[in-house]
């Protein structure tokens, strides 16, 4: 399908969480100069859930990511329509403070990016910047905490401020969902967090989004179908910049609605 037989066309499935909803996306529209990258994308992100965006490279599934936390502002040819809401706030509204925005939907990126500083100013440096713990005791218990949650404590404790940098990639990236979680974010974005790690990392990545989703909404890019299956609970097919069908994720995988998803998902296309 070409992007003149896009004309009209209607995202099939179910765009909206059973889920309470955290952030709600309404006609967004992405354009690089005069090239558009996203065109009119409506869909809910639920709390206690993940949201996997699943399609071919290049289709828009990084681009909408961005859009979430407004790290596309960060482009100059960049414009981005619609609204998008975090709750109650329109994210793009000119009163939004963006280095706040950013904290209350954190973003993990695709490798892994640990300050070069310690184990723990990595975790405390979030709450520092942005005053969320009153004492020094506040701030060993939250960064213990946050490590904790990111199931990364028992393996650096002894060693806490020991260079991040040192540590292993899987634990790298742990380091950066436990910097993330840290500041206490409502939504967690994961750009292909495990792409640049081997199976066994990987695993331990996986099931700690299982974990984390029973307390915060997570939307999460990954080329992997297998990983998609694995942990998320809803995913979202784009194609040539179009959300092509959203909804459970067993019923994507199983019974597709649409044509196009059917063909990504059988490796028809890809």
């Amino acid at each position: 399908m070409s992007n003149n037989e896009f004309n009209n066309f209607k995202t099939v499935g179910n765009t909206k969480t059973s889920n309470e909803v955290v952030m709600s996306v309404e006609n967004c529209n992405v354009f690089y100069g005069d090239n558009q990258a996203l065109n009119n994308i409506n869909i809910d992100v639920g709390r206690s859930e993940v949201l996997a965006l699943i399609g071919p490279s290049g289709c828009g599934k990084s681009t909408f990511l961005r859009c979430l936390n407004r790290l596309n502002d960060t482009i100059d040819s960049c414009k981005v329509t619609g609204k998008i809401h975090l709750e109650e706030e329109d994210i793009y509204s000119g009163e939004i403070d963006v280095v706040m925005l950013r904290a209350r939907v954190g973003m993990v990126f695709q490798k892994p990016n640990p300050f070069p500083k310690s184990i723990y100013e990595n975790v405390a440096y979030g709450p520092k910047i942005h005053g969320i713990t009153t004492s020094k005791q506040e701030l060993d218990e939250l960064v213990e905490v946050s490590l904790e949650k990111a199931g990364l404590l028992d393996e650096v404790k002894d060693r806490i401020h020991t260079p991040g940098t040192s540590l292993s990639g899987g634990q790298q990236q742990r380091l950066c969902i436990a910097r993330a979680i840290a500041i206490k974010p409502d939504v967690i974005l994961m750009d292909e967090p495990c792409s640049a790690l081997d199976p066994i990392a990987t695993e331990k990545i996986e099931d700690l989004i299982n974990e984390l989703k029973e307390n915060y909404a997570i939307v999460m890019v990954t080329h992997s179908m297998s990983q998609a299956a694995r942990v998320s609970q809803r995913a979202a097919y784009f194609h040539l910049g179009h959300l092509v069908e959203v909804g459970d994720t067993k019923k994507i995988f199983n019974n597709p609605e649409h044509e196009l998803t059917k063909n990504y998902i059988s490796g028809r296309t890809g």
